[in-house]
This record gives C-alpha cells, structure tokens and sequence, in this order.
C-alpha cells in the first residue's frame, strides 16, 4: 500500500462515521483507458476453448482500476483533502479493443 493511500479515506458512503466534515472541496475523478493486446488476445481466445478465468484480462482490469483509484487520490491530496466520500467506479467500452476505468467522489475535509 502506497503511502498516499494509507493517509487517505476513500469510502462510498456519504459521511465517515465518526469523523465530522467540515467542507466539501468538490468532484474528483481518476480515470485511464486501456486497450488490449494482441499476445493477451490470442491466450484468451484459447482460453475462451476451454473455458476459466481470462487471467490476462483480469490483470489488465486490475491495472487499469488501481491506477484510476491512484488518479482520483492524487486529485483530492491536489486539493488539500482529508478524504473522499461518496466513491463510485464506472467502465466503459470506448471501441471493441479498448475500455476506460473512472473512479470518483466527493473530497471533503474533516473536522
């Protein structure tokens, strides 16, 4: 665990239990886009054959996710905040070889 995530609270409710906020500084988001490739297309198509987990997939998500969380600490430590609530993640496809990861909240401050 990174440092900056070891500081920081990021929960998806709308309040830390305990913790009084004192001011909500705004949205922040962390988001990346990752695109397939071709060596990781051609073990999941065999893979596909025989049914099981897509390891190489899974691993490409799993990048994409942490990196999209760092993003979104990164923004609220830029603005000066004690936490984030309100933690949300979203994917998309953008085209067939390529999906984007977001992650956002609200950052506060705490009391």
């Amino acid at each position: 665990m990174t440092a900056l995530k070891s500081e920081f609270l990021a929960v998806t409710t709308e309040a830390i239990p305990g913790r009084e906020t004192v001011s909500a500084l705004g949205l922040v988001k962390g988001s990346t886009v990752r695109a397939k490739h071709l060596g990781s297309d051609i073990i999941a198509s065999l893979r596909n054959l025989v049914g099981g987990e897509v390891r190489e997939y899974n691993q490409l998500l799993a990048a994409a996710r942490e990196q999209a969380y760092d993003r979104m600490l990164a923004n609220a430590r830029e603005l000066g905040a004690d936490a984030i609530v309100g933690v949300r993640m979203q994917t998309s496809t953008i085209q067939q070889a390529a999906s984007e990861v977001v992650f956002y909240g609200t950052a506060v401050k705490l009391k």
